[in-house]
C-alpha cells in the first residue's frame, strides 16, 4: 500500500509567504553540546541570519563563544526580551523550554524545540523534513524536534513504509553518551581512564565513581535509558513508541523497544527487525534506501563495509547496512541504522525545518 507523507488536516499556510533573505537568530543553550552543533551547522550551511544572540542559564552567562570571525556573550535566558527573534532554537532542556519557549514564541519568534517539552503535544508539530513537513506549517508558535534516536529510526523506515507497508517493528538501540550531555562524555572518558590504569578487576568491586550513571559505563552497557516506568518500559522505549505513531498519524502503529546506553562518546546505532504485510526483498529494500534522503546506504559486508558510530561523526546523513531477511516470519527484514545524533538527532534536522520554512538556500 503506497502511503503519502501524513498531514493531520489541510495546509492552510504557505512556507513561500514567511521567505525573508534573512532571519534573526537565537540559540536557547548555546554552551551545551546541541547548542555548539546548532552553531556549526549555522555556518556550515551557509544559514542565512541577520543577527544572532546566544542565550543560556544563568551559571553560563557571560560565556563567550567565538564563532565566524566574532565573539559573541552568553546572556541569561531570562534577558530575551531585549531583542526580537524569527527562530529560537532550544537546547537547554525541558524545564526551559517550558519556562521559556510560550514566552519566546509569545514574543514572536517560531521556536523549534529539541527537548521533550511539548512533542506529545496536541497541538505542537513533530517534525522530521523528510517525512512530515506539512505538519510544520501549521504550528502556533512552537515546533518540537523528536527524539535522537525516533529521528534515525525514521529516516530509515518511512521509505520503506512508502513502499510496502510494514505491519510492526522491534528495535534495540545502543545509544552513546553523549546523548547524556558533556557531563556523562567526561565520565566515560574518566572511568575508562581508571580502568586501564588500575585493571578491570577494580571496576568489578565497585570501586569506580559514578555520577551520571547508576553503574559504570565505561566498558559496560546499560539497558536503561531515562526512567523506568510502571510497565517496565524506560521513558525512552516510550517516546520511540508515541513519537513514531505521531509522526506517521499512524496512532496503533505497532513497535516495541529496547534502549541501551553503550560505551561509544558519539553516534546512536540501532538494529532494526521490521515486519511487513507483503513480500520485500533485501534487494529491493536497498534500492529503495538509496534513493531515500537523508538516507546513506553502506551495506558490502563480504569487504566489511557497514554502518559504524566513528564513520558518522560530523556527517549529517543517517547511516544504514546489514539489510538481510528475517527467516523466522513470512515478510521480515533487519537492517542497521546508524546517526550522529548531535547531527541529524537534533541540531540538523532543526536547521533543516526552519531552512525548509523559510525556503533558505543551503550552501
Amino acid at each position: 500500500m503506497k502511503k503519502e507523507s501524513p498531514m493531520s488536516a489541510p495546509v492552510k499556510k504557505s512556507a513561500a509567504k514567511n521567505l525573508k533573505k534573512k532571519v534573526n537568530v537565537a540559540v536557547v543553550g548555546a554552551t551545551g553540546l546541541v547548542g555548539g552543533a546548532f552553531l556549526k551547522l549555522i555556518e556550515r550551511r551557509g544559514f542565512q541570519f541577520d543577527n544572532l544572540y546566544l542565550f543560556a542559564s544563568e551559571r553560563s552567562k557571560d560565556t563567550k563563544i567565538k564563532f565566524m570571525g566574532e565573539t559573541f556573550i552568553v546572556d541569561d535566558v531570562k534577558n530575551f526580551k531585549k531583542h526580537d527573534y524569527d527562530v529560537a532554537f532550544f537546547s537547554a532542556g525541558t524545564q526551559v523550554s517550558l519556562d521559556y519557549a510560550p514566552k519566546f514564541a509569545d514574543h514572536g519568534a517560531l521556536v523549534v524545540d529539541n527537548s521533550a517539552a511539548f512533542r506529545m503535544r496536541e497541538d505542537v508539530p513533530l517534525v522530521v523534513p523528510e517525512i512530515n513537513f506539512e505538519d510544520a506549517l501549521l504550528h502556533k508558535g512552537i515546533i518540537a524536534n523528536p527524539n535522537c534516536s525516533t529521528i534515525q529510526m525514521l529516516l530509515a523506515l518511512w521509505p520503506l513504509h512508502k513502499a510496502c507497508e510494514i505491519k510492526r517493528v522491534v528495535v534495540t538501540t545502543f545509544q552513546s553518551v553523549s546523548g547524556t550531555g558533556t557531563p556523562a562524555i567526561e565520565e566515560l572518558r574518566r572511568q575508562s581512564v581508571e580502568v586501564l590504569e588500575k585493571g578491570i578487576e577494580e571496576s568489578y568491586r565497585h570501586n569506580i565513581k559514578k555520577e551520571v550513571y547508576p553503574h559504570q559505563i565505561a566498558f559496560n552497557c546499560l539497558a536503561h535509558i531515562d526512567k523506568f516506568e510502571d510497565d517496565g518500559y524506560t521513558k525512552e522505549e516510550h517516546k520511540m513508541v508515541n513519537e513514531t505513531r505521531k509522526i506517521f498519524h499512524e496512532p496503533k502503529f505497532r513497535l516495541s523497544a529496547t534502549t541501551v546506553r553503550v560505551p561509544v562518546f558519539r553516534g546512536h546505532s540501532e538494529a532494526v527487525n521490521i515486519e511487513f504485510k507483503q513480500a520485500i526483498s533485501p534487494s529491493e529494500a536497498a534500492a529503495i534506501l538509496k534513493y531515500a534522503p537523508g538516507v546513506t546506504l553502506i551495506d558490502d559486508v563480504y569487504n566489511n563495509q557497514y554502518p559504524t558510530p566513528l564513520m558518522c561523526e560530523w556527517r549529517d546523513d543517517v547511516f544504514v547496512g546489514r539489510i538481510r531477511a528475517d527467516k523466522s516470519v513470512r515478510y521480515g527484514l533487519d537492517i542497521w541504522v546508524v546517526a550522529d545524533n548531535i547531527l541529524k538527532g537534533a541540531a540538523l534536522n532543526g536547521i533543516q525545518i526552519v531552512e525548509k520554512y523559510f525556503g533558505m538556500k543551503v550552501k
